[in-house]
């Protein structure tokens, strides 16, 4: 038979040493790294120090069994597992699949069967690594990423998003900044829910939105009789938070006097209740987000340094959407998507003339802005297509200022050329390049986009 499995890694767990000299000698023939185990406590311990590819698991063993074997490892691993048994019955291999077997295999087998076996679970894994690496090539052409709840196609923002994938992993503590409906509590959700305390509390606190004579009874609770009208002892909500993860949304807002006891939190973790004597250790993940500019804050002394320094150990910032224009039609395909369930509508697109409108508005309300631009439009509209119609007259007004102030002197001709120049250069960086693209957004022929990017020296 032909020996392709040359780096394929394999342990054998089985009682009975004749079995495990027969395995090991008959795959290491077939080009397979072997190593045996005598239980299922030795294999155990073996895939804790080495990953194999595959392992061969006996069901009947002292000490431990094949099916309890499974259970320990089924979410430790990713090895591809095949039982064996002389005892097996239907109900046996059923139970032994549900437990994250690949195959099962009756004692007495022959060799073929075995490698067959193997080799079926070699092509599952080709084909689960192609298909992967397919789904990653499929984004990349696309250009789309994604980080829980949000989408994009900008680089700016592929980098937020692989930073914001590596914050998940850890329990460090983490100051988003931007500008004031770019998504950082987005991004605070997925970070919470791509780590290890998803299935814990996320406890999210607008800072600037409680009065501040109730925000220190808010954040760390009180007892009994603290103050009047405080009838019995209550949770705050980094106590509500333990174990948990607890969201800080515009921290700089907080008060200084708060800011200390902020402080203290992440120094110590530990609170101390109004009105109690004692404080309270508590195990919570801080992330903290702004629209400010706290190092500004810091030289006008309202915002610490200390806690600056506390909250600033891994930051994100997240540009704002009119430094990544190219994100605006995949934002408009995925709000008019979720619009038509909620609105029962049949929205196909945006017409070319809207989409330039689009792309030309500054955004100062970023991507909350556009949302709800988009939700006005998909209420107005009695066609399957959003027109300029259907969006607010000012985003037409603006974008008309902002080109009649870029042109210098009197020349139609030269305010043309410069206006046609930048809505090309738009349309393709909104595009990614792709010309016929660019070319319906402009509402012009694909063979006169060219002429105009030679024209122009519009470099791609």
């Amino acid at each position: 038979m032909e020996n392709t499995n040359t780096q394929k890694r394999l342990l054998i767990i089985d009682d009975e040493e004749n079995m495990r000299h027969m395995l090991n000698a008959m795959l290491k023939k077939f080009g397979y790294i072997v190593d045996t185990a005598a239980d299922g406590y030795e294999g155990l311990i073996m895939v804790d120090s080495t990953h194999y590819d595959f392992i061969l698991c006996d069901i009947k063993m002292p000490k431990m069994n094949g099916i309890d074997f499974l259970k320990k490892v089924r979410n430790k691993i990713n090895s591809t597992i095949i039982m064996m048994s002389a005892y097996g019955t239907m109900d046996t291999a059923i139970e032994a699949m549900k437990e994250g077997a690949y195959d099962y295999i009756s004692k007495p087998f022959k060799a073929d069967e075995v490698f067959l076996s193997l080799k079926k679970a070699e092509e599952r894994e080709r084909l689960k690594s192609e298909n992967r690496f397919l789904r990653q090539e499929i984004e990349k052409i696309e250009g789309r990423y994604s980080f829980g709840n949000m989408i994009a196609k900008s680089k700016n923002m592929e980098s937020v998003f692989i930073l914001s994938s590596k914050a998940a992993q850890y329990n460090t503590t983490v100051l988003i900044i931007g500008e004031s409906g770019t998504g950082k509590e987005l991004i605070a959700r997925g970070i919470h829910f791509g780590g290890n305390r998803s299935k814990k509390p996320l406890v999210p606190v607008n800072c600037g939105g409680i009065p501040e004579n109730l925000l220190e009874s808010e954040l760390f609770g009180y007892k009994k009789g603290a103050f009047t009208g405080a009838d019995r002892d209550k949770k705050g909500l980094f106590e509500e938070a333990d174990t948990g993860t607890i969201f800080l949304d515009e921290i700089g807002e907080l008060p200084l006097s708060l800011q200390v006891k902020i402080l203290r939190v992440l120094q110590e973790s530990e609170i101390r209740p109004l009105g109690d004597s004692k404080t309270k250790k508590i195990d919570v993940r801080v992330i903290a987000a702004t629209s400010k500019n706290l190092e500004e804050e810091i030289k006008t002394s309202a915002f610490r340094q200390d806690l600056y320094y506390r909250l600033n150990v891994l930051t994100i910032k997240i540009p704002p959407l009119r430094e990544r224009t190219e994100d605006i039609p995949l934002l408009c395909e995925h709000f008019m998507n979720a619009l038509n369930v909620k609105l029962r509508k049949d929205i196909k697109g945006i017409s070319p003339s809207a989409m330039s409108i689009l792309l030309e508005h500054e955004w100062p309300g970023n991507v909350r802005e556009l949302e709800n631009i988009i939700e006005r439009a998909v209420v107005l509209a009695e066609e399957p297509v959003l027109i300029p119609d259907n969006f607010p007259s000012e985003l037409a007004t603006k974008k008309a200022v902002k080109t009649d102030t870029e042109t210098e002197g009197f020349s139609l001709k030269a305010a043309q050329a410069a206006i046609e120049k930048k809505l090309i250069e738009k349309a393709l960086e909104a595009t990614n390049g792709n010309r016929t693209k660019a070319a319906q957004l402009l509402e012009i022929s694909h063979p006169s986009l060219l002429t105009k990017i030679k024209i122009y020296n519009i470099k791609l």
